[in-house]
């Protein structure tokens, strides 16, 4: 029993495993390369590929970086970013002082909730141009009303993208037969022209 004035000691997480076996590190480093592919740093899409598939509800900084073979500052750079992209979500322990991250479950839908803040931002940028060139400019003001139209334009058809992605989330989790198989793309001579 504790009084007010104790602080608990969190007990250690049992659910994290003390190494990734083969086939979890071979994901986690190619989630991390294709990541990398869009010209994002590789250690984030790591961090990402782990706390997707270890089954424990959030991880410390430092067991993120035992995991991933990882100095603790390419950890904290990434978690960083991550946090602020919406990827994934600081988790707080009471009492404890280390630093706690999770994957929400719907870590593609956070992302896009989280990326209004990224286009209110850039549309401030923007208009902020609109104060740098004269208004007899045609070609910069041209492309500054072109840049402003689509910020809005994309945020309007942001709303609408994330609300179908939750509907469609919703329905095949209520009905699984309408999970998508096979690839992404099909290939050209796919006669069943799936999607």
């Amino acid at each position: 029993m504790t009084t007010h004035d104790e602080v608990p000691t969190p007990s250690p997480r049992s659910d994290v495993p003390d190494a990734l076996d083969d086939a979890a590190a071979t994901f986690v480093e190619e989630f991390g390369l294709v990541w990398e592919s869009a010209n994002n740093p590789r250690m984030e899409g790591r961090v990402v590929g782990l706390l997707m598939i270890v089954d424990a509800p959030y991880l410390s900084s430092a067991q993120i970086a035992r995991l991933l073979h990882a100095s603790a500052g390419a950890v904290s750079t990434s978690c960083r970013a991550l946090v602020e992209m919406g990827f994934i979500k600081r988790h707080v322990v009471p009492g404890d002082r280390n630093h706690y991250f999770r994957a929400e479950d719907d870590i593609w839908g956070g992302f896009l909730a989280a990326e209004r803040s990224y286009l209110v931002r850039l549309a401030a940028a923007i208009s902020h141009g609109f104060d740098a060139v004269d208004d007899d400019r045609s070609g910069p003001v041209r492309r500054l009303t072109n840049a402003r139209n689509y910020m809005h334009w994309l945020a309007g058809y942001h709303r609408k993208m994330l609300g179908d992605w939750q509907a469609y989330r919703d329905a095949v989790a209520a009905d699984p037969s309408l999970a998508p198989t096979g690839p992404l793309y099909p290939e050209p001579d796919d006669p069943t022209g799936a999607p």
